[in-house]
């Protein structure tokens, strides 16, 4: 209430200056051409003080203008038109040249006024149109709800020295308040029920308006060609001019519909990733139906097998191994699982320890004794190879995953080769083989969940290779694929870990 009182009084106060200005330059006019008072020389004070009213036109506003025109010929009148000093004017041709005086004096004036005024507006169209142009220019290179009302909220008090709060749409039916922004000396009662109210009848309320005009705030609905963004609730100072409202209506509706581009754009985004989620989904059941049904129907079969009582104790020994790989199979899918939910959630970090990697292929290659039975796996770990630290369940994953990968995806008789060594503060492990490989448009995919090469019928859910690359990634390390020259395919996994001293070894817990 302040600051309109301070404008109002600014604007008074201007107006007051601009009549005394005129008071001041008549006056001062007047003084000088006062030798030029003689018989003839008053009609030349005529066009002087006409080209002196042509000049405040240009500058002044109309008040002041149509004082100066009456000023000019009351002067004139009086000082200048025999007799002098009275404002009885004798002679026809005289009173003739007064009033055209007077008359050309003020449409001079008044005209001059409205060239003036028109040339303002067509600078303020310009400016607007400019704006306007500016904003949809800014608004083409925002990505994002964020971005765009960044961009908003910085021309609104640019261009309308207010602040606004906008309400987008949370569901079909309903907004939330999204954001404020503005002075921190605006305090705004934010009404949820006008907004509302708009959003729904997409019709302006509050200030300024017909409906809750007892508000501080003007509320107008966010409108779009397929859905509504929402509401944006704006404080103006005083009711806008018909030029003004034109220009806030395009301002707005540029913003509106930037707003509805974005929300369009995410709502396809969701539903694309729901289409995704569900096509992932049914990959994922089908995957693991069929995975788990072979393991299941080995058990059920063999135990079904070892109740007949003509059972020979020779079968039945065939039968527990069965039933063993079987278990083994349906655990090893079952960790793979809980190991990618775990990856996804964040919850896997690793707990180093020192570690010798002969160890760690001692206990991989008990684990796959009967799956390494057809395959000749040979391994190369230098003598001198150090303890580094580790976290030794994970990295058992991970070569567990790589040599039973080989194992799925070579013909019998394959040599699986396992190389481990210390290079520049990092451990390098290979594990390669002599199968077919990969194809080549398939190695950038390798490590994709649940991306299982086509033209490979070994089973498996996919996910092996993808826990690989999250479990070595949790050692801050680095796992990538290639095909041999030869044949075959080669795994690196470049881990940067340091070795111990020897005189102060301590393991930990």
């Amino acid at each position: 209430m302040q600051e309109i009182k301070k404008i109002s009084y600014s604007i008074l106060t201007s107006k007051i200056n601009q009549y005394l200005i005129v008071i001041f330059i008549i006056a001062l006019t007047a003084l000088l051409c006062r030798p030029l008072s003689n018989q003839q020389g008053y009609y030349i004070v005529s066009f002087i003080l006409l080209f002196v009213v042509s000049i405040m036109a240009a500058f002044l506003s109309i008040g002041p203008i149509l004082l100066a025109s009456t000023i000019s010929s009351l002067v004139w009148n009086y000082f200048f038109i025999p007799p002098h000093f009275a404002f009885h004017i004798e002679k026809t041709e005289d009173k003739l040249m007064f009033g055209s005086f007077f008359f050309i004096a003020l449409i001079n004036g008044i005209l001059t006024y409205r060239i003036r005024r028109q040339e303002k507006l067509a600078l303020e169209r310009e400016e607007r149109t400019n704006a306007i142009f500016k904003l949809t220019r800014e608004l083409s290179n925002t990505s994002g709800v964020n971005e765009i009302l960044d961009v908003a909220f910085l021309d609104v008090k640019k261009y309308f020295n207010a602040s606004a709060i906008f309400f987008l749409q949370e569901k079909k039916s309903k907004i939330e308040i999204l954001v404020k922004r503005g002075n921190e000396k605006d305090h705004f009662r934010v009404d949820y029920k006008i907004a509302e109210w708009v959003f729904k009848n997409s019709m302006k309320a509050g200030r300024f308006t017909d409906f809750y005009n007892e508000t501080s705030l003007t509320y107008y609905p966010l409108t779009g060609k397929q859905l509504s963004p929402g509401v944006i609730a704006i404080g103006f100072e005083k009711s806008l001019s018909s030029e003004k409202e034109i220009f806030w209506i395009g301002y707005f509706t540029q913003i509106s519909n930037a707003l509805e581009r974005e929300l369009l754009s995410e709502l396809a985004l969701k539903a694309r990733v729901l289409d995704e989620s569900d096509k992932l989904y049914k990959t994922l059941f089908t995957l693991i139906s069929h995975e788990f049904r072979i393991p299941i129907a080995t058990i059920m079969g063999a135990s079904d097998t070892l109740l007949m009582p003509q059972t020979t104790d020779k079968d039945r020994t065939q039968l527990f191994e069965e039933i063993f790989k079987a278990s083994a199979r349906l655990n090893h899918l079952v960790e793979n699982l809980l190991n990618m939910s775990r990856l996804e959630s964040g919850k896997i970090s690793a707990r180093l320890d020192w570690c010798d990697i002969n160890d760690l292929l001692n206990n991989v290659t008990k684990i796959l004794k009967q799956e390494l039975e057809q395959f000749h796996l040979l391994s190369s770990i230098p003598t001198d190879m150090p303890l580094v630290r580790l976290d030794f369940g994970l990295m058992e994953q991970v070569i567990y995953n790589l040599v039973l990968n080989s194992c799925q995806y070579t013909p019998a008789g394959s040599i699986i080769r396992f190389n481990a060594n210390y290079r520049g503060s990092n451990l390098i492990i290979l594990v390669e083989d002599n199968g077919p490989g990969f194809p080549q448009e398939s190695l950038d995919k390798i490590f994709n969940k649940f991306f299982r090469v086509d033209s490979l019928k070994a089973g498996g859910l996919g996910l092996g290779l993808s826990i690989v690359k999250g479990l070595v990634e949790a050692h801050k390390g680095t796992v990538k694929v290639e095909n041999l020259e030869t044949k075959g395919a080669k795994f690196t996994i470049t881990i940067p870990t340091e070795i111990p001293d020897i005189k102060n070894l301590e393991l930990e817990e």
